[in-house]
């Protein structure tokens, strides 16, 4: 699973980045052109999670995984309505539309030595002009396809009219300023939009990068909020998550020791990092869910789409476990834990499940499949 970390240039995006991977790219005072041919840069994030950490103390196993996400740096957008040149747009545009979602970086700090491409720090405007060069983007390919479907069908080659008029709708909705996310699709509409991948229909994690000096502030509390409260006034009122942080400070704390990086955070009166959320909210929004195999040898989460079957989550480990599913042995972490951590216990109490192929696998499975091939 890909996520895309954009928003307009210098907002903190490379900064963001690096916090979550621990990779130090280089991180600029001004805009990076498409001119400069900088490529994306990808980077495996571990998805924290307590439940492997602690599941991991108690078998200590040979190996500890995590469940992953892909997060790719790229070029900002630029805004029309900031009179910048767009002609880069297309090929960020194309970056979104290859990701599963977008992080969308919003600045929400003052740094003299650091230029706003919009003229000054205001973080709603910001989301809003965003938003409004995702509906461009759409419009600009939907007003493409239907003047090439009307050039086929001048040369008297049948379309398919069901297309023509799911265009015609996005089109309406996009003329309109509205997010195609807000729009209402049946099933067949849905469907016949995958090929098309549109920018507003993405899912899209907010992140406000703020101030050192804001962290745990009403300053902060109050952007958020304003945010979320455009958002509530458009179309459907679908709220992205927000999440705040200090893009500088995570860096920093990224690149230090785990010791060091406690005493940091708790000097800033902090609990964990503010990644480790994003790296949730990430999991999240994709609509994704982890299940454990526990063992001496490997301690694992694997990662699947939410109302996956638990013959299809076999398939993740070994596509031999799906192809012969007996059935699955499994058990909820929180029934393990309320049992002493002792799987023994688990089965005296009658908390050990056999399921079927057909089981739709929940968050926190441990999961031991049984097959035959």
């Amino acid at each position: 699973m890909k996520l895309i970390i954009t928003g307009f240039s210098n907002a903190g995006k490379t900064t963001v980045f690096n916090a979550l991977t621990g990779l130090e790219l280089e991180i600029t005072a001004y805009p990076t052109s498409i001119s400069s041919e900088v490529e994306p840069h990808p980077g495996i994030v571990k998805i924290p999670d307590t439940r492997i950490d602690n599941l991991s103390a108690v078998y200590n196993p040979k190996k500890t995984s995590y469940a992953t996400v892909e997060y790719i740096d790229f070029l900002g957008i630029t805004s029309a309505a900031a009179g910048g040149d767009v002609s880069q747009n297309g090929k960020v545009f194309n970056l979104i539309k290859d990701a599963d979602a977008v992080v969308h970086v919003v600045r929400a700090f003052e740094d003299e030595s650091i230029m706003h491409p919009l003229g000054s720090m205001n973080p709603v405007r910001d989301v809003t002009s965003f938003e409004a060069e995702l509906i461009l983007g759409d419009l600009e390919l939907v007003e493409k396809r239907i003047e090439k479907i009307e050039d086929q069908e001048k040369r008297g080659k049948k379309q398919d009219e069901a297309d023509k008029k799911l265009l015609l709708k996005c089109k309406k909705a996009l003329e309109e300023e509205a997010s195609l996310r807000d729009i209402e699709f049946n099933d067949e509409e849905k469907r016949l939009m995958l090929p098309y991948q549109f920018l507003s229909t993405m899912p899209e994690i907010i992140v406000l990068n703020i101030d050192e000096n804001d962290i745990n502030s009403e300053k902060a509390k109050g952007y958020q909020q304003k945010i979320e409260t455009y958002f509530r006034s458009t179309g459907s009122g679908a709220v992205p998550q927000v999440v705040t942080l200090c893009g500088k400070i995570e860096m920093e704390i990224a690149q230090l020791p785990d010791d060091e990086a406690r005493a940091f955070l708790d000097d800033l009166g902090i609990d964990e990092p503010a990644m480790n959320k994003l790296c949730h909210v990430s999991y999240d929004a994709l609509g994704l869910l982890s299940f454990f195999t526990v063992g001496e040898d490997e301690v694992r989460a694997w990662t699947i789409k939410e109302g996956t079957a638990a013959q299809q989550a076999a398939g993740k480990i070994h596509s031999d476990i799906a192809r012969g599913f007996i059935r699955a042995e499994t058990v909820s972490y929180d029934d393990f834990v309320s049992s002493g951590e002792n799987m023994v216990a688990v089965k005296e109490k009658g908390l050990a499940r056999l399921e079927g192929k057909t089981y739709e696998v929940k968050d926190g499975d441990i999961i031991n499949f049984k097959f035959n091939v």
